[in-house]
């Protein structure tokens, strides 16, 4: 038997603002986009290397409304492996990505902390 995370759901308060984020400033694929009628979508991204890929959900209602950019209460929430640190830093502060620290050096790797479109924050990583 095996198993592998597949997908993660993200809110997010507009498919096509959030589709422009992901393809652009982070590089991911655009793999699905399907209209499932009623104003709903499956939109699914996921990074150029593989792995686990986003569900960009459209959140509906105060309560998924109140989450978006708040899904992990505050604390880093995804973390984005790359192999060249430096020239994925530098595209994305090209696309205005906000980070809330300088990049720093670890044990495990260099590192840095951004925030998405909606306020999630990410690590964004090189491993050692």
């Amino acid at each position: 038997m095996s198993a592998r995370l597949s997908l993660v759901a993200l809110l997010v308060r507009d498919y096509d603002e959030a589709i422009a984020f992901f393809t652009g400033a982070l590089r991911f694929t655009l793999i699905e986009d399907t209209d499932r009628g009623g104003g709903k979508r499956w939109v699914v991204v996921a990074p150029p290397g593989g792995g686990s890929g986003l569900l960009l959900a459209r959140a509906v209602g105060a309560e998924q409304l109140a989450q978006i950019g708040n899904q992990a209460g505050g604390r880093v929430f995804l973390f984005l492996d790359t192999d060249d640190f430096d020239a994925q830093f530098a595209h994305m502060q090209s696309r205005g990505v906000e980070f809330v620290e300088a990049p720093r050096n670890e044990d495990y790797g260099k590192v840095v902390v951004f925030r998405d479109l909606c306020g999630n924050k990410w690590d964004l990583l090189q491993r050692n």
